[in-house]
């Protein structure tokens, strides 16, 4: 097997005398389509191949959304996690951990071109032998910057909108639909916040959730069988008998907190989007109709 060269960092032999870091090898070989198992592991194998095989990408792709050459043969990498780590390892060399960071949430943004952005990015390190995250001349550095903004501020979306549900055997459930994946980035926050509670938080759009079982959080997947209930909510067969009243109550909790003379419809969506109206207890149709809390006396209340 051979060494990555790129992940090589420079070595004092004595006392005032350094060993020249070793130039980033040239990808002089033929450009090459790459494809890979679609996981972050398998992502850095590909980059560990890249620079093996000293051929530079044209294309990475998942193998399920691979999109053949005309006469070109895509390079099938598996997925190596022994050579992954190395490769993860060995970037702290060339950029401190919040940029490296920062690679993974490109990844997780889904961005239909994050693999090229992701090789990009880490070869201008590379060559670069230091910190190019605030190099925001280059359009690379600037589009990951925003990707990782755009995905921290689904992330801080979903910690605020999660609505669980209890089942009937102690479980609480929650759908959600975010526009990028970021249950890896949320699992932290409801496993401290809810640590007395079973719960399961459900990625409908990527058909997989985080699961809680009151000593760990670990990811499940699921095997869908007929028609999804709607809105992907849990089947009301399932639900706890106080599951309706739990709605209502948080129904009217946001009804008498909401100042009518200050709606400000314009802020309201900006803050919370219509795209998750549909699993907010609040913002669903109202089973009993709004009446204000009579909490003040007047003078005939007393029978004056």
């Amino acid at each position: 097997m051979s060494q990555l060269t790129p992940l090589q960092h420079p070595s004092s032999t004595a006392v005032g005398s350094v060993v020249p870091r070793r130039p980033t090898p040239e990808l002089h070989n033929a450009p090459a389509d790459y494809t890979y198992d679609g996981s972050f592991e398998g992502l850095l194998t590909v980059l560990f191949r890249i620079y093996d095989r000293r051929s530079a990408p044209n294309s990475i792709q998942p193998e399920n959304e691979a999109q053949g050459g005309l006469f070109a043969q895509a390079v099938a990498v598996d997925t190596d996690e022994a050579l992954a780590t190395r490769t993860w390892d060995g970037l702290l060399r060339f950029m401190p951990e919040p940029a490296r960071a920062r690679l993974y949430h490109v990844f997780l943004s889904e961005d239909s071109e994050r693999e090229l952005l992701i090789f990009r990015y880490a070869d201008m390190a590379l060559r670069a032998g230091r910190d190019i995250s605030e190099n925001y001349a280059d359009a690379t550095v600037r589009r990951c910057q925003r990707l990782a903004q755009q995905l921290f501020r689904e992330k801080h979306r979903m910690e605020a909108f999660v609505r669980f549900e209890k089942s009937q055997d102690e479980l609480f459930h929650a759908t959600i639909e975010p526009d990028f994946d970021v249950l890896p980035l949320i699992a932290s926050h409801f496993t401290k916040r809810y640590a007395d509670q079973r719960w399961l938080i459900f990625d409908k759009k990527r058909h997989y959730g985080l699961y809680y079982d009151l000593t760990r959080t670990d990811i499940v997947e699921f095997e869908t069988a007929g028609a999804a209930p709607r809105r992907g909510e849990v089947l009301a067969t399932v639900l706890d008998e106080r599951e309706p009243l739990f709605k209502i109550l948080w129904q009217a909790y946001f009804d008498h907190v909401n100042i009518p003379e200050r709606k400000n419809l314009k802020l309201h969506y900006r803050h919370i989007p219509r795209r998750y109206w549909k699993y907010l207890s609040e913002k669903q149709p109202r089973e009993r109709r709004f009446e204000p809390i009579k909490n003040k006396r007047g003078p005939n209340a007393l029978g004056e």
